[in-house]
């Protein structure tokens, strides 16, 4: 996991599992007795990394020189990556430490059947259903027969064509989210308002690029992914050479939506996805096609108005639909369907799916034993009524007081750093208080638990639990679209080992599940928390005035409240990071993005700076000595080592050059060392020199 920001903008309104999703389908044979479900077996014991690690420290670098290596030289060998995982970092160790702890909230409630509540049934039931494989295996396809079915049963030319909008929004609904993404956000210029939106989408590979790049690599993984879709169609039942042959024909209708798709980086900019136009002027972009009976089976109120999000891809959409044959889309809709639900199909679709997406995208040699992706799974479908067990089991004392202080104090810290900013005009820097002044701190947990009661979830039915949450989750999701916003929903479960800012809420949202050792210990001092969990809260926080955050006002609207000159000021300083990160080199010769990763660029260097400022001032209210040590550091250096050790890693070159592609987030290593050089105390805290690796004579600062 990584630190990201929630959106709201949430196409297809699909539900998720943390790290691993697990899905699935199967097919028809008669059933018997259930065989018994499997049982962790083996499991082992997950212990939280400490808070200050020295064993991760190797004293041999100069922390001058290589900051990271210093403080995390030797987490590598400590920490060898798991064949079950695609790499290692903090954020995976209490990741496992968390799904250890749901699996034993589940494996209580899975081993009864009187006396639970309603969403200990619910919760209990999903996870068992889905540790039940040999009962999987044994009902094959039959789960998703009547889908297959309903799919090959479209007929052909304009009459199959006619009918797809209907069967797309029946899909969509479970969210398998064939040919575009729908769903609801906050209006971007009216956050008072929740309006539908709809996107680009229906690509099986994880974006547009990985269609078009021209290296041997790229070349190489389309090759394999045709196999792959080939080998998912052949398993369901079709020949070897048409599976083959449609397999090729899916590449190329899903390269020419990626040809008309934007890039990951473009959709970062919150001006260039939003054309809010009305439902009439959408439908006129996508000419025969029955809009109104796609929304009607995925169970969308009446509409007016459409955020039309990605506008020049519908004609072209709608084009290559009407190119393309009927066998072609029967094709890709069940190719989709069974990769949906490929982990709640018999293990052939599993281990196939997995290979693809686990093993060739991420080099990951194994896939998680069944225990941990089913307990995931729960937390995907269902996260706030097993969140609030864990919750009531860990996160208890006065974690959430202590929280909210140190929030406070980074709050203050910022405050404090706007009236310092040398750059930016007195107008804005009042503007820039007042949205920050009124962001919202949600921490640990909703204040209201979401109703479960009327999702249905059956003790044998895997597949038909996984299908039924998400109708459950999408149809909640659609709902939303016209009715007053609420405020204290979370975009995270409670047990999320993550955190997130809402630019349409203007928020900052940090989930029990993070608050958690190593990030935050009530048993560690103030300055190895601030170093940890404080640099988090400031992430979060400079997201809300990072080159996307930037772009919204303290009510959540998307609306310019900078003068042209502050603006221009503002670019200036964040192209200098641009240039930093454009330049760290991630594996082979993939370097990092510093565009499509500067906004998190820009919080961690702004998160660290602000955590700092925080700690001084704590410590100064606690009347803390920084000059004494303890493990042989003083309190600033513990803080920096803290922070950095947030980001030791340990990962795979496949998972590695996957992010790079991919993800808004630099890889770790690069996220400690890319702030350290920034860090305006750091160079004092160590005693380096200017002009030492990390104290540059030249560095980024903008918040």
């Amino acid at each position: 996991m990584r630190l990201g920001r929630g959106r709201k903008v949430a196409f297809g309104a699909t539900v998720t599992a943390l790290i691993c999703m697990l899905t699935a389908s199967l097919g028809g044979v008669a059933l018997a007795q259930a065989a018994p479900a499997e049982a962790p077996a083996k499991t082992p014991v997950y212990l939280p990394v400490p808070a200050f690690d020295t064993s991760s420290l190797d004293t041999s670098v100069n922390p001058c020189d290589d900051f990271y290596k210093y403080s995390c030289g030797k987490f590598a060998a400590n920490h060898p990556i798991p064949a079950d995982q695609s790499g290692v970092d903090q954020f995976y160790e209490l990741f496992n430490v968390n799904t250890q702890a749901l699996n034993g909230i589940l494996t209580k409630t899975s081993a009864i059947s009187t006396g639970r509540s309603a969403n200990e049934q619910k919760i209990g039931d999903y996870y068992k259903a889905c540790l039940n494989t040999a009962l999987i295996d044994q009902k094959n396809l039959a789960p998703i027969e009547p889908l297959l079915k309903e799919i090959d049963g479209l007929g052909d030319g304009v009459r199959g064509k006619m009918a797809l909008a209907s069967l797309i929004g029946k899909l969509q609904r479970m969210s398998v989210d064939v040919f575009f993404g729908f769903g609801e956000q906050q209006d971007f210029k009216d956050a008072s308002k929740q309006i539908a939106s709809i996107s680009q989408g229906g690509l099986g590979m994880p974006e547009k690029d990985y269609y078009l790049r021209t290296g041997e690599k790229d070349v190489k993984l389309r090759e394999q992914y045709v196999e792959h879709v080939a080998k998912m169609l052949e398993l369901a039942g079709s020949s070897p050479e048409q599976s083959k042959k449609d397999a090729d024909a899916i590449m190329v209708f899903e390269t020419a939506l990626a040809k008309a798709s934007m890039s990951v980086t473009e959709m970062r900019d919150p001006e260039k996805i939003y054309h809010l136009q009305p439902i009439s002027t959408f439908e006129a972009t996508i000419p025969g096609v029955k809009f109104s009976e796609f929304l009607a089976e995925v169970h969308s109120p009446s509409l007016s108005e459409i955020n039309n999000s990605t506008p020049e891809y519908f004609p072209v959409l709608v084009k290559e639909v009407k190119a393309a044959d009927m066998e072609t889309l029967k094709a890709y809709m069940r190719y989709h369907l069974l990769s949906t639900f490929a982990n709640r199909l018999p293990k052939r679709f599993d281990e196939e799916n997995f290979h693809f997406f686990g093993s060739i995208l991420n080099g990951q040699p194994q896939q998680q034993p069944r225990w941990k992706r089913c307990s995931n799974a729960v937390n995907g479908a269902m996260g706030e009524a097993l969140g609030q067990v864990y919750v009531d089991q860990y996160f208890a004392g006065d974690s959430k007081a202590k929280m909210l202080e140190m929030v406070h104090d980074i709050e203050d810290a910022m405050d404090l750093d706007i009236d310092h900013l040398d750059w930016m005009s007195d107008t804005t820097k009042m503007k820039a208080k007042e949205k920050l002044h009124l962001v919202a701190n949600k921490i640990g947990y909703p204040d209201k638990w979401r109703d479960y009661s009327k999702l249905v979830i059956e003790p044998e039915d895997a597949l038909g639990n996984q299908e039924r949450a998400n109708e459950f989750e999408n149809d909640r999701q659609l709902r939303k679209i016209g009715q007053p916003v609420d405020h204290s929903e979370w975009g995270m479960t409670p047990p999320t080992v993550n955190a997130y800012y809402d630019p349409s809420m203007n928020d900052i949202n940090f989930p029990a599940g993070i608050l958690q050792p190593s990030f935050y210990d009530p048993k560690a001092n103030d300055a190895v928390n601030y170093g940890h969990i404080g640099a988090v809260i400031g992430h979060e926080l400079t997201h809300g005035f990072d080159d996307e955050g930037r772009k919204f006002d303290g009510h959540g609207n998307l609306s310019n409240w900078w003068t042209p000159e502050d603006i221009k000021q503002f670019e200036t300083k964040t192209d200098c990071l641009v240039n930093e990160y454009g330049g760290f080199t991630a594996v082979d010769d993939v370097k990092v993005n510093g565009k499509l990763t500067l906004g998190e660029n820009t919080a961690d260097n702004g998160g660290l700076v602000l955590a700092y400022m925080a700690y001084l001032e704590r410590a100064k209210k606690n009347n803390v000595d920084l000059s004494t040590k303890q493990d042989g550091y003083t309190k600033q250096q513990q803080f920096y080592i803290a922070f950095a050790q947030n980001w030791c890693e340990n990962a795979r070159p496949e998972q590695v050059r996957a992010q790079v592609l991919t993800d808004p987030h630099s890889p770790d290593h690069f996220r400690a060392n890319g702030a350290i050089v920034n860090a305006p105390g750091f160079a004092e805290a160590f005693g380096c020199k200017k002009g030492s690796p990390m104290v540059p004579a030249n560095s980024c600062r903008v918040w």
